[in-house]
């Protein structure tokens, strides 16, 4: 008995890297896995088949069930064709897995406006179209009488969460990332859909690529040190999230090697308080208490 057997999932951008490793771990577990991937560059340019049949056949290789799709998650009515791919497949949707992801990293003083949007349009655009269209099943779903124990795992990232120079594009897009998996939690807790992050922290083409980490993702000289970079790693976390009984919503985790923890959102500091409007003048005096 697998911990997701009679779970059907959606994982998108999952040819490659961590979706790959999300898409294997599923099907493992006793899924059925819609595999979804464009098959872009790292960029988000351009389209190929392979990588989304080369896993799906690694899943049947095992003995699983898999169907590929190459919808642009960012797309309307790609992101419908996806939710309806698993429905016509394998009759139902239980998880959705939203993974897909580009990157063109670049200083503030000389980012394009193409680069910005780009980004923004795959991360933030293709988390909500794959979203929305499922919340509109499960809605129905549950009017017509089913209990639906539905699970959404959206994918942030440190560099939003927590900032990294050079990505303010892709930082933005995990930030609203991060707030959509709080907003869905709390709007679609009524339909029988728990909704949660992951930031994770593995070897990927975007951390291979990323300044700062491309030094430092490689793998281990030696085969018995733990390869806490192995995209591997991340899998069992969202596996989890996805279990049919598992209470977490409005969450979000960070990832990486063998360490779980809990992001805590934005929260405040002790407060300045006076009976009346301050003054310029005053809050020069009293800001630096908020400092501590």
């Amino acid at each position: 008995m697998g911990a997701l057997d009679g779970r059907i999932a959606i994982i998108t951008g999952a040819g490659r890297g961590i979706g790959r490793e999300h898409a294997l771990l599923f099907a493992s577990e006793g899924a059925k896995v819609v595999v979804n991937d464009l098959g872009g560059s790292l960029d988000g340019n351009g389209e190929e088949t392979s990588p989304a049949e080369q896993v799906v056949g690694e899943i049947q290789a095992m003995g699983g069930e898999a169907v590929a799709n190459h919808d642009n998650v960012a797309d309307w009515e790609g992101g419908q064709r996806l939710i309806q791919t698993a429905i016509d497949t394998f009759g139902d949707l239980h998880v959705l897995v939203n993974n897909a992801g580009n990157l063109r990293d670049r200083v503030l003083v000389n980012m394009s406006e193409e680069e910005f949007d780009a980004v923004i349009h795959v991360h933030l655009k293709g988390h909500f179209v794959p979203l929305r269209h499922a919340a509109a099943y499960w809605r129905e779903q549950t009017k017509a009488g089913v209990d639906v124990k539905a699970a959404v795992i959206n994918t942030s990232s440190t560099s939003g969460l927590l900032g990294n120079p050079g990505q303010l594009n892709y930082g933005a897009a995990k930030a609203g990332i991060g707030a959509m998996t709080v907003i869905a939690a709390s709007e679609l807790s009524r339909y029988g859909v728990r909704v949660n992050a992951i930031a994770p922290a593995a070897r990927t083409r975007m951390t291979e690529s990323t300044p700062g980490l491309s030094d430092i993702v490689g793998e281990p000289s030696d085969a018995a040190t733990f390869d806490v970079w192995n995209p591997a790693n991340i899998s069992p976390l969202v596996g989890y999230l996805a279990t049919e009984t598992c209470p977490a919503t409005g969450k979000v985790f960070f990832v990486q090697g063998g360490t779980v923890r809990n992001f805590q959102g934005w929260t405040m500091t002790e407060a300045l308080d006076k009976d009346d409007r301050w003054t310029v003048a005053e809050l020069q005096a009293e800001m630096h208490r908020l400092d501590a």
